[in-house]
């Protein structure tokens, strides 16, 4: 059976290069409309998602509230809260400079040579104004709970490593007088 669609002449192996050129011309055109559909699609749908980011947001800039005092509720006596304590805002120390001087940037130690005494540490002292061994040499006990309080870190540091000491004894060395 196989024997017998074997072609012979050059006419009939014409005539089968047509049929399979009719065939791969007839799937790839439908394939071509199919993937063309598809991709369409996409294209589409991202276009879509493009517009959404691109569109303005509306802030709600025109909405005015009319009737709130109907809607904000009863107003509460105070004596029903006679058992909360009241919340006081804490008021910072105050810093003697007085006492320990003035210095400003332009004269500042480095203070990292001190025990203790970080680039966090050295930062918030410049922050409050101490930039020099003399203004922390000249600290009282009060300047000393004031700047614990003020550069909020370890209560009791001060004392603890002696700074007062350290900068002293490298005030010093570093400019004697």
């Amino acid at each position: 059976m196989i024997s017998e669609l074997r072609p012979i002449s050059s006419t009939e192996y014409f005539i089968a290069f047509l049929i399979c050129l009719i065939s791969f011309l007839i799937g790839y055109f439908f394939a071509r409309t199919y993937y063309k559909k598809k991709y369409k699609k996409q294209v589409l749908d991202l276009e879509e998602r493009v517009n959404m980011f691109n569109a303005p947001i509306d802030t709600g800039e025109g909405i005015k509230a009319i009737k709130t005092r109907e809607r904000m509720g009863e107003v509460v006596d105070p004596p029903l809260f006679k058992g909360i304590k009241s919340v006081k805002k804490e008021t910072k120390p105050y810093l003697n400079f007085g006492s320990i001087g003035v210095a400003d940037e332009s004269q500042k130690d480095d203070l990292k040579k001190i025990s203790g005494i970080g680039p966090f540490i050295e930062k918030k002292l410049n922050e409050i104004g101490i930039y020099t061994y003399k203004q922390i040499s000249r600290f009282s006990n009060e300047d000393i709970d004031s700047v614990t309080k003020l550069i909020e870190f370890f209560p009791g540091r001060i004392k603890r490593d002696n700074w007062k000491k350290q900068a002293a004894d490298l005030q010093k060395v570093n400019y004697p007088e």
